[in-house]
């Protein structure tokens, strides 16, 4: 993707210091004609690409005009946007044939360094930094959270340091795509970091299996756009996609090894994405029910349920127990999603009178007065505690939080909320936030690309996410009125989920270019609060032109 540059290859070449090799890198990146001149010194806070450049000596005056020989300077044009920009005076920054990235190449920020070097077609260096270089360094005093980082850009050269390699990795996104989208850094000072910790995708590889290269394909765009989150739906009715030693017997025929899942995770760290494993319990378990029928949840009349495990069995317990203890280490991340939506046993009228066998089983080991919802509640528990004895922070989807028992959702486990189209019935949002739960809005009203477009749903568009959508709107189109439940503290991020109900519907390509403008939308909103600062056609044009 890329919309036609604004420069030819003699007009970028012109403003570089003579080098083919770092000529073509940015041509490659999107170099724009330079038209000379030193932008005055403005600020812009929060930072706004489309502002009117002001000098520093009237920075709040929106009719100032840059001294002669001036060119007014703006922030970067970047996916998500910065959020603070300072501007100063001088020529900005772009590599030159002499230049290099320098970092500590024995320390934390090897791996950043080397991969924007590669992108840049730029040498690596440790040691003193020089006019015309890149460096990259840790500043752990330096405030605003592991993902923050500074991005100055002075004398020639442009420096990135952050609290932790994950902000300085971020600044090096920021230095990648300003160079594509306006052929240098601006002279000045970016303080960037996110609006919210989570942010991601989220896919279904049980009912669509995806090859290795297509998921990495997608990370690195999602590292491009500040993204921190892969979780992956690997288990369900129609398939169980990750090889097994401790289950073969469940294993599909299309299936991640797991060096190919410890590529994936590898590749993860790298780009500072966090790949999280979900396999869904009581509910979704049809591929373990076909090779283990005596786990089949049935009612007193013997009716089954589709991919409902009989939870007063223990063995359903064992099994899913026995995989979580295989696949921990594997996914060496903080988080285990433990799915419990959809559990069919509660979808029933009255689900006493329909389950007499869970009946029995909850008042066995409650009390007499437990009901079903106290058997299911007590499954997450028990799964929730399994997670946290593996060193895993627990999620689950927020329709597996059952009210109304002796047995409460233990207040630890992170709430994914996703039943958000106002037709599903669905507990309201702010219920678990006055709960003090913490919260992720995978809200499906905005959020779910549903393959076939099944029960209603309609592919999102990333214009409606960008003009409509915000961390706050959990359910419907509206957000949660009371502010103080939706903060960064409370609403800890999104992802964009893919569905594969209908796994014939598109094909991985279209399903890649399907989510390209949708995922760039929702990266904006996570990393920068407020009102985006570009207008929808132009963050279109410019994420075509980033090819995000």
């Amino acid at each position: 993707m890329g919309l036609p540059l604004r420069a030819t290859k003699a007009s970028c070449a012109r403003g570089l210091i003579a080098g083919a090799v770092v000529t073509s890198v940015l041509l490659t990146l999107g170099c724009q004609q330079d038209h000379g001149g030193r932008p005055a010194a403005t600020r812009s806070t929060p930072a706004h690409p489309s502002a009117h450049a002001t000098t520093a000596t009237s920075a709040r005056s929106p009719s100032a005009v840059p001294p002669h020989g001036t060119a007014a300077a703006t922030p970067p044009r970047t996916i998500p946007s910065v959020r603070d920009f300072t501007a100063a005076s001088g020529p900005g920054w772009r590599p030159g044939h002499n230049s290099r990235v320098v970092a500590d190449l024995n320390g934390p920020l090897a791996d950043e360094a080397r991969m924007i070097a590669a992108e840049l077609g730029l040498r690596t260096a440790s040691g003193t930094a020089h006019r015309g270089d890149l460096s990259l360094a840790l500043a752990p005093r330096q405030s605003g959270g592991a993902e923050a980082y500074t991005l100055t850009v002075a004398n020639g050269s442009a420096r990135i340091t952050g609290p932790a390699d994950a902000g300085v990795f971020y600044g090096t996104r920021t230095v990648k795509q300003a160079l594509r989208s306006g052929g240098r850094l601006p002279e000045g000072v970016i303080h960037d970091r996110p609006d919210r910790a989570q942010r991601g995708l989220n896919l279904d590889i049980a009912r669509k299996f995806y090859p290795p290269a297509w998921i990495e394909a997608r990370m690195r765009e999602m590292a491009d756009l500040k993204l921190n989150q892969l979780a992956l739906h690997f288990s369900d009715d129609q398939g169980f996609r990750i090889q097994s030693t401790s289950h073969p017997e469940i294993v599909s025929s299309q299936y991640l090894t797991k060096d190919q899942v410890r590529q994936i995770v590898a590749l993860g760290r790298r780009l500072h994405i966090t790949v999280i494993p979900e396999i869904d319990s009581p509910g979704h378990l049809g591929a373990v029910i076909r090779a283990h029928p005596q786990l089949q949840l049935r009612n007193a009349g013997g009716t089954t349920f589709q991919g409902s495990v009989d939870i007063a069995n223990p063995a359903a317990a064992r099994i899913v127990d026995d995989l979580m203890r295989e696949y921990a280490p594997l996914f060496p991340g903080r988080w285990w999603h433990l799915g419990a939506d959809e559990y069919l046993a509660l979808t029933v009228k009255d689900p006493q009178a329909s389950f007499p066998r869970l009946v029995a089983a909850a008042k066995a080991k409650y009390g007499p007065s437990a009901t079903v919802q106290d058997l299911v509640t007590g499954w997450l528990n028990d799964r929730a505690r399994f997670a946290r004895k593996l060193g895993k922070q627990p999620k689950a989807w927020n329709d597996g939080f059952v009210t109304g028992g002796i047995v409460k959702p233990d207040k630890d486990i992170e709430v994914e909320y996703w039943t958000g189209r106002l037709k599903e019935t669905a507990r309201q949002p702010e219920e678990y936030l006055r709960e003090g739960r913490k919260v992720v809005n995978l809200n499906d009203e905005y959020l779910y690309y549903v393959l076939g477009q099944p029960g209603g749903f309609t592919y999102p568009t990333g214009e409606r996410i960008y003009k409509e959508w915000s961390p706050a709107v959990l359910r419907g189109s509206k957000p949660v009125s009371d502010k103080t439940l939706t903060g960064p503290d409370r609403v800890l991020g999104a992802r964009l989920a893919i569905w594969g109900d209908r796994p014939e519907a598109q094909t991985p390509a279209q399903v890649a270019r399907g989510i390209q403008l949708p995922l760039a939308a929702l990266a904006q909103r996570v990393w920068y609060p407020g009102k985006p600062p570009l207008s929808w056609s132009d963050f279109t044009r410019l994420a075509h032109r980033l090819g995000v």
